[in-house]
């Protein structure tokens, strides 16, 4: 049997497709579609945004958005969170919210789901760090661990209750604790 070498897809032409629910990124010319996000991942998520957005958006130091498309360095990722300081959120020509992002988060968030792969997401936390992103994290809901990624440093792992997150220099303003975070998970 002689197998065909199945082609490649560009950048380009992944970015004319039609967008999944869940959304799928594109990495090293495959694509892979994210898992649908679960009842944890939701709830830390959606929380997050908020937090962030309640301590640094009034005095304009930094936004952050969910599930935002980010095209940078060759792969168009989806990042559970992205969070960008004021300065560097794209802006279209009237000064409104771009609708394409072409640069790395200033700080992006993955919230690992049940059936993914951690390997892949830390990959991608990686790839960020390469183009600028300060800081990365990676929340595991069932070991209610937190692994934070810098630049050229050893990664970090935070699962005490009391222990305080490390966050960006711009989001000094933003205090969470281990036992925060996951205290979302309780309704």
């Amino acid at each position: 049997m002689v197998q065909v070498p199945v082609k490649k897809l560009t950048l380009e032409e992944f970015l004319k497709l039609r967008e999944t629910e869940p959304a799928s990124e594109y990495v090293d010319g495959q694509i892979i579609q994210k898992p649908m996000p679960q009842g944890k991942h939701s709830r830390i998520q959606g929380e997050f945004v908020s937090t962030v957005n309640h301590v640094l958006k009034p005095d304009r130091i930094a936004l952050a958005f969910p599930e935002l498309r980010c095209t940078f360095g060759g792969r168009s990722l989806v990042p559970d969170i992205a969070v960008f300081r004021w300065q560097t959120i794209p802006r279209d020509e009237q000064g409104q919210v771009a609708n394409l992002f072409s640069v790395a988060p200033d700080w992006i968030i993955e919230i690992l789901s049940p059936d993914q792969s951690q390997t892949r997401v830390t990959k991608n936390i990686f790839h960020c760090l390469k183009f600028d992103t300060q800081m990365g994290w990676l929340i595991d809901p069932d070991e209610q661990t937190v692994f934070v990624y810098l630049p050229g440093q050893q990664t970090e792992v935070f699962d005490q209750p009391e222990a305080q997150l490390p966050v960006p220099s711009f989001a000094s303003g933003l205090q969470l604790a281990i036992s925060d975070l996951f205290a979302w998970l309780f309704i």
